[in-house]
C-alpha cells in the first residue's frame, strides 16, 4: 500500500522528484575475471558460436527460443545479420577468458529510459559456457552496468512459464517471482504462458554483495569450483 495520496484524496505512488530518462546501454565491453561481453558481431563470433552449439547432442537449449537451432554457420550467420545487430534487443557474445572463445549470447532487450526499465533475454549458453563461474559472472556483469553504470530502477527476466531451467536460474540469480501472463506470446507455432520475474534498484545492494562474496577469488579451489554456492535475497 502506498502513503500518498493526491489533492483529490486517491493513493498515488510515491513521488520521483530527482527523476531523470536514463541512457540507452552502450555497445561497449564488458569485462570480468571468468569472461567478457562484447557486442554482438557476425565477423567475429559466429565461427565460435556456432561451433560451441555443436557440442551439443540435441537441441533442447532452442526449445525456448523463437528462433533456431540452425543447422549450418551460414544460417546462424544470416539470423545474426538479420536479427542481431540492433539497439533492442542489444546482443552481446559471452567470451571465455581462458579460451577466448565465444560460448554464449544474452542480450538487453525491451529497454525503456524513460521508465529505468530494462529486461535480459535471448540467453542461449552453449555446454561450454553452462554451469561454470562465467554463465554466473556474465549475468551479473549485465546487472551491473544497468544499476551502477545507467541507473534503472528495474531489471526484467521472462520466461515460458514451462522452462523450468530459467525459472531456476532466476531466483538463482537473485530475480524474484511476479506473477504469470496466460496466452502471452505465440512462438514456434505454440502458446507461451509467460512467467515474469524482475529485480529493483531496491533489491541490488543486497545481490551486489551477495554476487561480491560468490565471485571472490577465495570461493573457488585450484581446479575453479565454488566452495559456497550463490546464495541471492530473491531465492
Amino acid at each position: 500500500m502506498t502513503d500518498y495520496t493526491n489533492v483529490l484524496g486517491q493513493p498515488v505512488g510515491h513521488p520521483l522528484p530527482d527523476w531523470r530518462p536514463r541512457p540507452q546501454p552502450p555497445r561497449t565491453v564488458m569485462a570480468g575475471r571468468f569472461c567478457r561481453l562484447e557486442p554482438l558481431d557476425p565477423d567475429r563470433h559466429a565461427d565460435d558460436l556456432f561451433t560451441a552449439n555443436s557440442t551439443t547432442t540435441d537441441a533442447r537449449s532452442w526449445t525456448y527460443l523463437p528462433y533456431g537451432p540452425f543447422e549450418s554457420r551460414a544460417a546462424y550467420s544470416a539470423w545474426m545479420l538479420a536479427s542481431g545487430l540492433g539497439q533492442d534487443p542489444l546482443f552481446h557474445a559471452i567470451i571465455d577468458a581462458q579460451t577466448q572463445r565465444a560460448t554464449g549470447v544474452a542480450s538487453y532487450l525491451r529497454i525503456s529510459p524513460a521508465d529505468g526499465v530494462i529486461e535480459v533475454g535471448h540467453i542461449n549458453y552453449s555446454p561450454l559456457l553452462q554451469r561454470t563461474a562465467a554463465a554466473t559472472e556474465a549475468m551479473y556483469l549485465m546487472m551491473a552496468r544497468v544499476f551502477d553504470e545507467m541507473g534503472y530502477r528495474r531489471y526484467e527476466w521472462k520466461c515460458d512459464t514451462l522452462n523450468a531451467p530459467s525459472r531456476a536460474a532466476a531466483r538463482r540469480l537473485g530475480f524474484r517471482f511476479e506473477g504469470i501472463f496466460r496466452n502471452a506470446t505465440v512462438y514456434k507455432g505454440r502458446n507461451r504462458d509467460t512467467a515474469w520475474f524482475a529485480m529493483t534498484d531496491a533489491d541490488w545492494p543486497r545481490i551486489k554483495a551477495a554476487f561480491a562474496a560468490w565471485l571472490a577469488p577465495g570461493n573457488f579451489d585450484e581446479a575453479g569450483r565454488q566452495r559456497t554456492a550463490l546464495a541471492t535475497p530473491g531465492q
